[in-house]
């Protein structure tokens, strides 16, 4: 969604995976986690080469005890030397989280997400209440936060959110690389 919704915009965009860290009797007691392994099989992973490339960022990443997940963390770990180089820095950044119940920890998520986003010196382009599709799908100002059925399915107007804040940060990138 967010792909498709960033490429109105004219953007450049690439879909990339955080490595995974987790070992396959942790992934297997999970279904929803094995079967999202499997269908992102063919999904390259992120590279500190990636993040110097790109004039914006949109993470999304479920939840874990409303924290962001370890393989998140650990990524971001590997960028000292990025963020050393001030290679991170005037980065366009947003986040979106998802969890399976409605107070699972999203909005703590993408606000942990956010504060390693500010020592990198990037700028959050959080989506606000820039449209009024953020008030229909649950109405979180700082990145769209999913709840998952136990189907897997979003709550009504997500998707319409997620484009939203894809325009959104692909506009902001777009305005803040002008202005260079």
């Amino acid at each position: 969604m967010a792909e498709a919704a960033a490429k109105e915009t004219g953007a450049e965009v690439k879909v990339l995976k955080f490595p995974e860290l987790a070992p396959d009797v942790a992934i297997d007691s999970n279904p929803a986690w094995r079967a999202h392994v499997e269908a992102t099989k063919d999904v390259p992973e992120v590279t500190p080469e990636d993040m110097e490339w790109a004039d914006a960022f949109i993470f999304s990443v479920p939840s874990r005890f409303g924290n962001v997940p370890g393989q998140t963390k650990q990524f971001f770990d590997t960028l000292g030397g990025l963020w050393a180089g001030g290679k991170l820095a005037n980065k366009v950044v947003s986040a979106m989280s998802s969890a399976a119940n409605a107070h699972g920890g999203q909005e703590a998520t993408i606000l942990s997400l956010y504060t390693s986003m500010y020592h990198w010196g990037a700028i959050v382009a959080a989506p606000g209440y820039t449209d009024p599709v953020i008030f229909s799908s649950g109405g979180n100002p700082y990145g769209t936060s999913v709840t998952l059925d136990q189907e897997g399915n979003m709550q009504e107007n997500a998707e319409e959110a997620v484009k939203h804040q894809a325009k959104r940060t692909a506009t902001v990138a777009g305005w803040v690389k002008a202005g260079q």
